[in-house]
């Protein structure tokens, strides 16, 4: 039901977002933040072992559409940072078993950080990634918007996860519209 109510709205754009949509792309995140739902998934049947699910770029894009830029500074006159009012950064607490050392790391919501999972500064995960249980995302490191990461992983230090989420975003003017569930 989920999957059906994220495609009609990203299909049928409304002239205006209700409550009601918003509240839909809560749910969403939600489930994105669970790992319940995730952009790829783990398939045996497919060449690359991976199952590529269109539908959550969807909705990940669905939420740079929704939501408007705000101020999200913690001290403006220092550092203004302005962003998307739907991707706010994610909020961790000490039961998450999620480690954020200080310095620099940013994490959005809407994306699933498995627990024993350290993240050392500077580093950023991205809505829509899926980084599993006791992996060590290292400094300078970027989990890009739909990329996974395995359990007990080590993404090395100035490395960069990368898929090609920005793919979809222009899929009217495909000619091929095959490309948009393509890694």
């Amino acid at each position: 039901m989920l999957q059906a109510e994220i495609e009609r709205l990203f299909d049928e754009k409304p002239e205006r977002y209700a409550e009601e949509h918003y509240d839909l792309f809560q749910r969403f995140k939600d489930e994105l933040n669970a790992g319940r739902v995730r952009a790829a998934s783990p398939d045996a049947a497919e060449p690359s072992g991976w199952r590529v699910n269109g539908w959550v770029k969807k909705g990940i894009l669905l939420g740079f559409r929704m939501g408007g830029i705000v101020d999200m500074s913690v001290d403006r006159s220092r550092q203004p940072w302005f962003d998307k009012a739907t991707y706010p950064v994610r909020q961790f607490d000490s039961s998450s078993g999620v480690r954020i050392v200080p310095g620099g790391t940013s994490v959005r919501d809407g994306c699933h950080v498995g627990r024993n999972v350290t993240i050392m500064p500077p580093a950023y995960i991205n809505a829509g990634s899926y980084v599993g249980d006791g992996t060590m995302i290292d400094s300078h490191a970027l989990v890009g918007s739909c990329a996974q990461v395995g359990a007990r992983c080590s993404v090395p230090g100035q490395s960069s996860i990368a898929r090609r989420l920005c793919m979809i975003w222009f899929m009217e003017s495909f000619t091929r519209p095959k490309a948009i569930h393509r890694w």
